[in-house]
């Protein structure tokens, strides 16, 4: 049995904030039906199976939608239509999760907000995902992940000092679904204690402030505006990346300590400039730290980024190349962790995707399907779950309500 056995979650967020969150889920054990329209299909499946925009995508064939989707059941509603609704409410009411990641209002208008859904189901969870949640100012804002970065203050020290604020984009949106997926999870125990569902209200943009709490606090202590410093690290130097031999090649350095800055003295040879005053102590080698990035990038040039790893790790500096995405594609450690798996696709075949991240003991989460095809399930959750009859359903697909 699976950590989250009995659950079931009806899952109507599309795009990646959510579905990837849902996903979680779902590895542990969660029953997931995502919910979709065929007229206002998934953001996601608009990708082609290049991971590029195509004019006429193919629903079916998107690698970026089967990777936030996996293990889901796929029902078709158009929420547009009375029927529709009457049947979403009707799976809310076998549901333990709901979760939804459209802007404030609009699971209300549809007749599918909170105060309604409790009535269907008083111990009900609802997750609402929002650029930046559902009350404030700002409630009615639209965003993606560039905008929740750039809004949270992440984006403004992301880069470096010369350069514009960078922009980080799909791991921004699997961080806020990762916070909903917890925070599911934690409603659910609440619920096992007491009895009483709830719901959760979570801004896209406070999740990501979350994580650089520290940068606020130093700005309240000291006045100070904080800046984009590129690879450097407060406290740390050497904290970079350096150059390797080959193409494009790089290993990432980290020293922490006197110690670990003796142990990779030792493995560079102990070269004559590492004596001098300028370097021998942590404050003075945070203040010369440019110029020690270029004596370390020297001793790192002509050799391989594994090489460099390999020294340095087993004389206690933490290093490791900085690999391309071919490179994790092939990575023999996460091989043997079995941290990438092979999922059959029904539309794009055979497909590597990344497990699970945990490694459960007990109760081992796992991929077991590839993401739903477009009312994939149709049959499932309105037969055998709502009771519908064949002919019921027949009559729902005519009249456009399964579209």
């Amino acid at each position: 049995m699976k950590l989250l056995s009995g659950v079931r979650v009806a899952d109507f967020t599309w795009a990646i904030a959510g579905p990837y969150g849902t996903m979680m889920l779902a590895m542990m054990g969660a029953e997931v039906i995502k919910v979709e329209n065929r007229r206002r299909i998934d953001l996601m499946r608009k990708l082609s199976s290049a991971l590029g925009w195509d004019a006429e995508p193919d629903p079916e064939r998107s690698v970026q939608f089967n990777l936030n989707n996996l293990n889901k059941l796929g029902l078709t509603l158009n929420l547009t239509r009375p029927k529709a609704v009457e049947l979403a409410k009707k799976l809310v009411s076998i549901s333990d999760v709901v979760t939804e990641n459209f802007s404030p209002g609009v699971m209300d208008r549809l007749g599918l907000g909170y105060q309604t859904l409790r009535q269907v189901k008083p111990d009900i969870i609802m997750l609402s995902i929002s650029a930046a949640g559902a009350t404030g100012p700002e409630q009615s804002a639209l965003g993606y992940a560039p905008i929740f970065h750039s809004v949270s203050g992440m984006g403004y020290l992301t880069g470096y000092p010369d350069s514009p604020p960078g922009v980080i984009r799909a791991p921004i949106d699997c961080n806020v679904a990762s916070m909903g997926a917890l925070a599911v999870m934690s409603a659910l125990v609440q619920r096992q204690r007491t009895g009483q569902g709830q719901h959760i209200d979570l801004s896209a943009r406070e999740a990501i402030s979350h994580l650089i709490g520290h940068v606020f606090v130093k700005a309240a202590m000291t006045g100070e505006e904080p800046r984009r410093q590129g690879n450097y690290q407060e406290g740390m130097a050497p904290h970079n990346c350096y150059p390797c031999r080959g193409d494009d090649s790089w290993v990432s350095i980290a020293v922490g300590s006197d110690d670990e800055w003796q142990a990779l003295v030792r493995v560079m040879g102990s070269p004559a400039w590492a004596e001098q005053k300028r370097f021998g102590s942590p404050a003075a080698r945070i203040l010369h730290r440019e110029e020690l990035d270029g004596r370390v990038g020297e001793w790192t040039r002509d050799r391989d980024p594994y090489e460099v790893t390999s020294i340095l790790q087993e004389a206690g500096v933490a290093a490791f190349p900085s690999l391309s995405g071919k490179d994790v594609s092939t990575d023999p450690h996460l091989k043997a962790r079995k941290g990438q798996v092979e999922v059959e696709h029904p539309s794009l075949g055979k497909q590597v995707v990344f497990g699970p991240p945990w490694k459960f003991s007990l109760t081992p989460p796992q991929v077991d399907s590839p993401a739903p095809l477009l009312g994939q399930h149709n049959e499932y959750v309105l037969k055998g779950l709502l009771g519908l009859s064949s002919q019921e359903i027949a009559t729902l697909k005519k009249t456009g309500v399964l579209s």
